[in-house]
């Protein structure tokens, strides 16, 4: 078991690439929206190109289980409409129905071709169909080294919600922590499952969190764990995070326990306004946080490496119980398709996309189950269209 330990920390340890995001800032474009530094975008004087299909930028786009096919139809539409010049390299992905499924190599060649995509929620089932501990997620984390989970949490004009001006970023680790799959049966009745922390990821992170502060106006930094508890992996968490907090005199740093954390987002979300957290922790609160500003049809996320952007819903839920009844709301991935283009530096297309989604949902007419209206997605995903401008 020690062997197979020392093996998944040489996995996810890359010794190049941590020294490169150690030792440099991350950039923005022009939108104030983190780009890794060595992605390659379009050149502000063709923010706006004309649809030539010549032209177009290759996106990969892995439409997910559940909703996540009839969203991504949704996106190709509102592209279709305004003559984005993308062009989509598309790519099944399911752990549901392996035998439809292109493999983990396929969709590695695809992202590292490409260098973005767009993405719906791939399921992980609670036992997998080839018995392995390692779900396809964690796989393409790993093998793409997306290290940065992020979330924007901001609340939406027009959405009457129990909290109001919400607006923090949750920016989370996930390629260790309890993601390890390394699990055993030590004796008959009892599991152990390793927890792997490692300070080059851990300091990783933490300067993610803190350059994405910088490049977007931020004040503050708050670092998530239960050292208290678990104190030499989420010691090691903090303590990395320390460090590098002693490089960004600027940015205001605090600790924050986890359950202390949780019960200060259901009291004063307001307070928070960057937090960065390990791999469960982050998981947990980003769903939290997503349900104080509208649910999961609402709020974008991404993934990053040193040279690949994988936009995506923030709350990762297949929503496979709505496939095919046309209730799903569409919001989430279509403001990730916003996200996208701002990426690709693409900004006019993107802000038309925002506009006509703020719009719709700010009039308060047309609105889907889940944000407290009576439309089916059909008729919210229609008014979208009609507000593109």
């Amino acid at each position: 078991m020690a062997t197979k330990a020392f093996s998944f920390a040489k996995q996810i340890l890359k010794p190049n690439s941590i020294k490169i995001a150690l030792n440099q800032n991350f950039s923005k474009n022009t939108s104030s929206l983190f780009v890794p530094p060595t992605v390659t975008v379009v050149n502000p004087s063709q923010a706006n190109p004309l649809p030539d299909q010549s032209k177009k930028i290759k996106v990969t786009l892995v439409p997910g289980d559940g909703v996540g096919p009839e969203l991504m139809l949704c996106v190709r539409e509102v592209y279709k409409q305004i003559g984005v010049p993308v062009e989509f390299e598309e790519i099944l992905a399911s752990e549901l129905l392996p035998g439809r499924s292109s493999s983990v190599e396929d969709l590695k060649e695809s992202f590292k071709r490409n260098r973005v995509g767009l993405m719906g929620v791939i399921t992980t089932p609670a036992i997998g169909e080839s018995g392995q501990l390692e779900s396809m997620n964690q796989k393409i984390r790993l093998q793409l080294d997306l290290f940065a989970h992020v979330i924007r949490v901001k609340s939406l004009p027009g959405l009457k919600l129990r909290y109001s001006n919400i607006d923090f970023v949750v920016i989370r680790e996930q390629k260790e922590g309890e993601y390890s799959a390394l699990e055993h049966e030590s004796v008959p009745g009892v599991v152990e499952s390793l927890k792997i922390t490692t300070k080059e990821n851990a300091r990783r992170i933490a300067k993610f969190a803190f350059d994405y502060a910088v490049s977007n106006n931020r004040k503050k930094v708050t670092a998530v764990h239960k050292a208290n508890i678990m104190k030499l992996g989420d010691g090691l968490f903090i303590k990395s995070c320390q460090e590098i907090a002693e490089m960004y005199p600027n940015i205001k740093f605090e600790t924050m326990i986890i359950d202390n954390c949780c019960m200060q987002l259901v009291s004063k979300p307001q307070q928070f306004d960057v937090m960065v957290l390990p791999n469960l922790y982050g998981n947990i609160v980003g769903n939290l946080a997503v349900g104080l500003v509208g649910g999961p049809g609402i709020v974008p996320g991404e993934s990053y490496s040193n040279d690949i952007a994988l936009f995506e819903s923030g709350a990762r839920h297949a929503f496979a119980t709505a496939a095919g009844r046309n209730v799903a709301n569409p919001t989430a991935m279509i403001l990730s398709s916003a996200n996208l283009l701002k990426h690709l530096n693409l900004n006019a297309y993107a802000q038309r996309i925002e506009n006509a989604v703020y719009k719709v949902i700010k009039s308060g007419k047309y609105r889907t189950k889940d944000i407290g209206g009576y439309c089916n997605q059909s008729d919210f995903f229609k008014a979208i269209l009609n507000n593109l401008q």
